[in-house]
């Protein structure tokens, strides 16, 4: 399936079924080719679209060391989606490297900047990296503006817990940027941990009492990984489910804002497991939020057991002849 309709009152609405494959040139790189389950070999790209996803998720760095995830491996990937008809999400992180709950920290280039000078920085970077992919036919349809901004970003200056207007400034200057170049994408706040009503209530607060202009939230959700991390909060992985449904019709309810699903994962080592997972959250965020759930986005499935110093939420296993192929979780699309 591509992309789903909803029926809300009279109007129909989209469903977007996604993945974030930003890993794919550094695949690529070291030799990694991937096939379908009956081993035809399709470019990485191409079997997502093959799978019956419709979207693309990019993520941005300001300036890696080894240059992937920069503008012009965007751009790289970015075309390939283009080429198949399929629409576009940028995940801008404003640092070298990875951006999460868990670190948030400058480019090495911002890093003695003020706060005032860090505004610009986020959205003179955010106009640079969109007007790039603009001149060069690319148009998102979505933008985040920051990763899994839980704690705030761009620490300390922009941490929300010691500078929670500073954290609002910082986002609503990436907001600008993105409609300056791309007035009709819609803007993305991404948190993590979608199950937590307390951490979004604080979190969208801090932006409501600011009054930060942004468009849809987005929300990471883990449910197996939850109970591991998260075991005083959910009780199970379908517990997690339950809460993130709840949490996106709560939070249309106070805020008026609709929910993006932008990043799910469930364990790689247990496909049965992870194929009714997923289901239960793609069937649950479709059907029982009201509408106010826009779509979900698989963090990186092209990834097989392991990657990257020991990922293991994927969705792809490697086959004898070291091609990554889908897995059943995939079945749940």
């Amino acid at each position: 399936m591509f992309a789903v309709a909803l029926w809300v009152g009279a109007q129909e609405r989209e469903y977007v079924e996604g993945a974030d494959i930003s890993w794919v040139t550094e695949l690529e790189s070291r030799g990694t080719t991937f096939c379908d389950k009956n081993g035809k070999e399709l470019e990485c790209t191409a079997l997502m679209k093959e799978l019956g996803l419709s979207a693309i998720r990019l993520r941005v760095w300001v300036n890696p060391k080894r240059g992937f995830n920069n503008k012009e491996d965007v751009l790289v990937k970015a075309l390939r989606a283009k080429s198949l008809g399929m629409d576009l999400m940028i995940d801008f992180h404003y640092s070298d490297n990875w951006a999460d709950p868990g670190k948030q920290y400058p480019p090495e280039a911002w890093k003695d900047h003020s706060y005032k000078q860090m505004r610009r920085d986020v959205y003179a970077h955010t106009v640079e990296v969109l007007t790039y992919l603009k001149i060069n036919g690319i148009e998102p349809r979505w933008v985040q503006v920051g990763n899994e901004t839980t704690n705030g970003l761009l620490w300390p200056t922009g941490q929300i817990d010691q500078n929670p207007e500073q954290y609002a400034g910082l986002i609503q200057s990436g907001c600008k940027g993105v409609k300056k170049v791309f007035p009709k994408a819609k803007t993305i706040v991404h948190l993590d941990n979608g199950f937590d009503h307390a951490l979004y209530d604080y979190n969208l607060g801090v932006l409501k009492t600011n009054k930060v202009k942004y468009d849809l939230i987005g929300m990471s959700l883990y449910p197996l990984a939850a109970v591991e991390w998260h075991p005083t909060k959910v009780s199970s992985a379908d517990d997690a489910i339950d809460k993130c449904v709840s949490n996106i019709k709560r939070l249309y309810d106070w805020l008026g804002k609709e929910t993006i699903i932008t990043e799910v994962g469930v364990k790689v080592n247990q496909p049965d497991e992870g194929y009714r997972l997923l289901k239960r959250t793609i069937e649950l965020s479709r059907g029982a939020t009201d509408g106010h759930c826009l779509g979900i986005f698989y963090w990186e499935p092209e990834a097989a057991q392991g990657y990257n110093g020991g990922y293991d939420m994927g969705a792809f296993e490697r086959d004898s002849k070291g091609r990554n192929h889908p897995t059943r979780i995939m079945d749940a699309f």
